[in-house]
């Protein structure tokens, strides 16, 4: 990496922004984290402030000519874009705030990293691009599967895609790479105890969820859905440690400097059922976490598994935390102990 340039990071207040922030202020990167704090945490940033200063921006990324000045006054050589709207029945609920906030604010993040001549664009995107697949390969979904969103949240994403694949067409200095996140959870393994892990107080993540029961914040939980086709009827997804899927970004930087635009699934390639993921949290946290069963949400597909074979053959992507075990406890431990 250049150390004269920087790195911005929309969306470093929050979950997974933090996570990657950290990973980088360790490396001693010179950052900027442009946040509007509608679901990042202040208390986040003061703790990465403590790792190594870095400049934080409090702004939407609506903000249009502001987003542009900013780029045009910094030396910024890449762009970690993690701001968006997440939550799949909201998008079902409320598709303009997705298309607005996901898919019009990166549209304009991207031509003004055009303008800029920012080289490096790493985008969150999701494996919700992929839908409802009618039958998932026994090594899982790679990258080639169709992509068919089934909610305008994967809809959302998948366009941003096409606009980062075309931009980078017709414009060679500009590289990206887009990862299609799977389930993400747990929270920072990388020091004695947690200290950032997932703040935001509406997260709609099962094992998020899961450990608020836990710690007596709910009082119980819901499982949506046991009528899938699945062994136990709920349904299956691939869950990644943050800081697994952190040390990705981190990675994907480097890979820029020598390879071409692409498209990389995150995930572990192993599925677990709603009520495999909420058994490892009693065993876990020793409490007995009530589940009850629910409807099935709007837009939620049966099963969704990564078949991560290229990320790991391409970029040389090594895991370390692939363990339902170990995602849990670090989750819970963080959720017991934040104030």
């Amino acid at each position: 990496m250049n150390k004269n340039a920087k790195i911005l990071i929309t969306g470093g207040a929050g979950y997974i922004g933090s996570h990657v922030a950290k990973q980088l202020l360790e490396q001693g990167e010179e950052l900027i984290i442009l946040d509007n704090l509608s679901t990042g945490s202040q208390k986040i940033l003061d703790i990465l402030y403590a790792i190594k200063p870095f400049e934080f921006i409090n702004l939407d990324l609506n903000a249009f000519n502001q987003v542009s000045t900013l780029l045009n006054e910094r030396n910024i050589e890449t762009i970690l874009h993690f701001a968006a709207s997440i939550v799949v029945p909201e998008s079902v609920s409320n598709p303009l705030k997705y298309y607005m906030n996901n898919t019009v604010n990166t549209t304009h993040l991207i031509q003004a990293a055009i303008n800029a001549k920012v080289k490096k664009f790493i985008f969150s995107s999701t494996a919700a691009v992929y839908g409802e697949p009618t039958a998932i390969p026994a090594n899982g979904v790679d990258e080639t599967f169709p992509t068919k969103p089934i909610n305008p949240y994967g809809m959302s994403k998948l366009m941003s895609e096409t606009i980062l694949a075309d931009t980078a067409k017709a414009n060679p200095e500009f590289k990206y790479i887009v990862f299609r996140y799977f389930n993400v959870a747990g929270a920072d393994i990388e020091a004695q105890s947690p200290r950032i892990g997932q703040c935001f107080d509406k997260a709609t993540h099962l094992i998020k969820v899961a450990c608020e029961c836990a710690i007596g914040k709910r009082k119980s939980m819901s499982i949506f859905g046991d009528n899938y086709a699945t062994p136990d009827g709920s349904g299956v997804r691939d869950y990644i440690h943050v800081d697994d899927l952190a040390r990705a970004h981190i990675d994907a930087i480097v890979y820029l400097e020598t390879h071409e635009s692409d498209t990389f699934n995150v995930g572990y390639g192993k599925g677990y059922s709603v009520k495999e993921v909420i058994q490892t949290m009693r065993n876990v946290t020793d409490c007995d976490i009530q589940a009850t069963i629910g409807p099935r949400r709007e837009g939620d597909p049966a099963i969704l598994v990564a078949n991560t074979s290229k990320i790991i053959s391409k970029m040389q992507w090594e895991p370390k935390y692939n363990n339902l075990n170990l995602i849990c406890k670090s989750a819970y431990t963080w959720e017991k102990n934040v104030d």
